[in-house]
């Protein structure tokens, strides 16, 4: 499969990551990327951006380099009500929206509730995409998280960055297998995400081709090489 977009990635602008937007695009070019997403985070991060930030994206160009950007942010789900931080104004100026659990600003509860809210959060329907569900941060039932997203149209990520050792997450490989398989029963498509903070790893999916083969993952569930399908999959117009 040939890596053609990858639309979580985080620039400086998120406070915790080391390269510029244009040093982004750069290797989004050289590895012949057709679209990128620049993902930073939203406001629940410490360090991150101020708000007035993505109020001014209008001022970039969605291609450069021969590769069409989508500027948005991934968001914080905050609760197990499904409570994302920013609001409509804001979403409505976002190209791409993620959303995803994080420790820092992450209010759990049980398995139950934890679920609840992820699908809450799933049937946003400004909501594109949910970053690394089975990363371990929150205990979760994945048959309805899959069955959700199914319904909704909303795509899960498997998350490269939460797979590395060096992460510590243990439980994010039996999670994201448990995960694939359901997207395979369920014939229920995904996305890879780099959640590059850095320009090297762009497109960079090492840690999940093994999880792939493992569970004979089929290729027509994975969007990051099919840019039009993905668009249209999520109702995302380049600007």
């Amino acid at each position: 499969m040939k890596t053609l977009l990858d639309v979580h990635t985080h620039t400086i602008m998120s406070g915790h990551a080391f390269s510029t937007l244009q040093e982004m695009v750069e290797m989004a070019s050289q590895k012949s990327l057709q679209i990128l997403g620049v993902t930073e985070h939203a406001p629940g991060i410490p360090g991150t951006c101020n708000p007035i930030y993505f109020k001014n994206m209008h001022v970039i160009p969605r291609k450069i380099k021969g590769v069409n950007l989508l500027l948005g942010s991934e968001l914080n789900i905050l609760n197990t009500k499904g409570e994302l931080d920013l609001n409509e104004d804001f979403y409505r100026i976002l190209d791409i929206r993620i959303a995803g659990i994080h420790q820092l600003c992450w209010e759990g509860g049980s398995k139950e509730e934890n679920t609840a809210g992820l699908v809450t959060a799933i049937k946003n329907p400004w909501t594109h995409i949910i970053s690394h569900p089975g990363d371990g941060t929150a205990e979760l039932d994945f048959e309805p998280v899959v069955l959700a997203a199914k319904e909704s149209r909303t795509l899960l990520e498997i998350n490269n960055s939460s797979l590395k050792p060096s992460r510590g997450k243990v439980m994010a490989k039996p999670n994201n297998l448990e995960i694939l398989r359901l997207c395979k029963k369920y014939e229920t498509p995904v996305i890879l995400g780099s959640d590059a903070h850095v320009s090297y790893s762009i497109g960079d999916y090492e840690y999940i081709w093994p999880l792939l083969a493992e569970t004979e993952f089929p290729e027509e569930l994975i969007m990051n090489d099919k840019p039009e399908e993905f668009l249209n999959y999520l109702n995302i117009t380049i600007k």
